[in-house]
């Protein structure tokens, strides 16, 4: 019964490199498998994951966030906000991938939603950057890495899963992220800033004529550009970090907060909200039903002993606390390159968590640690969902040996911050324990 479960792996590979939807893929390899041994009782049995998915609450705020996503795309409120990063960032080196990484970031924060920051960055950042001649490869790796950000800075879709899988506190995965974020972002900045000093010609900073604006403008557009943000990410964040509210009641006030500024802006009109009820609609469908797929499929590979089977494995290898969280992140990272992020984690963390629990390792700290490595798989190929993203709105001279050479550098940094929290458990579990 046992050797059946490792089966289950190269049939779900199978499937996926033959082209079928990993959704899909999960469920019928779960299903299949749960034939073999429930028989035809595992019909009933596969209405479980669906009712489970639909009553967990904390799964209640995928919608709510990607609403709020949505509406910033399409509002306008998304290009004031880069207009306000370029003018006071425009100056340095690079200035323009500096200001897209900052938009990132910031849209990031606000959104929550990876696909919807490259996308309505990369529209306004790509022709900027290719008025003042940027490498392709520089833009190229900028957009993809930043919009990554998504994942690891809050509020994250991704957390919001993971936490609900792995049944932690949301408020403190959100909190565990801040500060490995914050720093990942800061060596995105520095290795920019670092490279268009070096090679100029790579990433120049606006001319004179082009940063002319006065302290009044500057002040002007910051705002009406950026304090709405701010203001809106510190109602979403503010209110889960300071225990106002749970993680689906701060995402409902970041819904309604941004449908009160596409209304203030006079953005909000018909096609606006259609479009993002639409997207909506279409993205959380996919995520739940991946997400029942990965539920039926991970609680048929503990029915058929794979848990225990992992276990004995892992006992029998006499692995250190260090080895089995290598162990555990290379396999995250290594399926990142063929499986989307919420594959990973639906089919790694319910098998991984007990493993490391039991060993004594700090579950938020791993937690952390696999929302780092889940990053990667945006920039991975073959799958590298950024790169598809961009290549997507990307011009025609974008090629995608642009794009490979470009997220190289960020893969880097990406690892660098891994290898940092790894070393320096607190940078995850420091402001959790302050804040709760």
């Amino acid at each position: 019964m046992q050797s059946l479960s490792l089966w289950m792996f190269p049939v779900l590979f199978l499937l996926v490199f033959l082209g079928i939807h990993v959704s899909i893929a999960l469920i019928v390899t779960a299903f299949g498998f749960g034939w073999l041994v429930f028989g035809d009782r595992i019909v009933i049995q596969s209405f479980g994951p669906v009712l489970q998915a639909g009553s967990n609450f904390v799964l209640a705020a995928v919608p709510l966030f990607v609403l709020m996503g949505a509406i910033l795309e399409r509002s306008g409120i998304a290009k004031r906000l880069y207009d306000a990063m370029q003018i006071w960032l425009g100056p340095l080196p690079g200035g323009l991938a500096l200001a897209t990484i900052a938009m990132c970031a910031i849209f990031a924060a606000s959104a929550g939603v990876v696909g919807a920051v490259e996308i309505v960055v990369g529209l306004m950042a790509i022709p900027a950057m290719r008025a003042y001649n940027y490498d392709r490869a520089l833009i190229s790796g900028v957009l993809c890495a930043g919009g990554s950000l998504g994942t690891i800075i809050p509020p994250s879709i991704v957390v919001v899963v993971y936490a609900s899988i792995a049944q932690l506190s949301v408020g403190d995965l959100l909190a565990g992220i801040m500060f490995p974020g914050l720093l990942m972002t800061g060596l995105f900045f520095l290795y920019v800033l670092g490279r268009c000093l070096v090679r100029p010609q790579d990433g120049p900073a606006l001319p004179p004529e082009a940063r002319s604006a006065s302290l009044g403008r500057k002040l002007v557009v910051t705002l009406n550009g950026f304090v709405p943000a701010a203001l809106l990410i510190f109602a979403v964040l503010g209110s889960i970090l300071m225990g106002i509210a749970s993680p689906t009641e701060a995402a409902a006030v970041g819904a309604a907060g941004a449908l009160i500024l596409s209304l203030v802006y006079r953005e909000l009109d018909w096609r606006v909200a259609r479009a993002s009820l639409a997207q909506t609609v279409k993205v959380t469908a996919m995520i739940m039903f991946t997400v029942v797929g990965g539920t039926m499929f991970t609680g048929i590979f503990a029915a058929t002993g794979g848990g225990r089977l992992l276990a004995s494995t892992v006992t029998e290898l006499g692995l250190s606390q260090g080895m089995l969280v290598l162990l555990c992140l290379a396999v995250v990272f290594a399926a990142g390159f063929v499986l989307d992020w919420i594959s990973v984690v639906l089919i790694c963390v319910p098998i991984f968590a007990p493993l490391v629990k039991a060993a004594g390792v700090d579950p938020l700290w791993f937690a952390v640690l696999v929302c780092i490595a889940i990053q990667t798989s945006y920039l991975t190929p073959p799958m590298a969902p950024s790169i598809f993203y961009l290549r997507a709105i990307a011009p025609a001279d974008f090629t995608y040996g642009h794009m490979y050479r470009g997220v190289v550098p960020f893969v880097a940094l990406q690892l660098s911050t891994l290898a940092m929290v790894a070393a320096f458990p607190a940078l995850a579990t420091w402001l959790p324990k302050v804040l709760f």
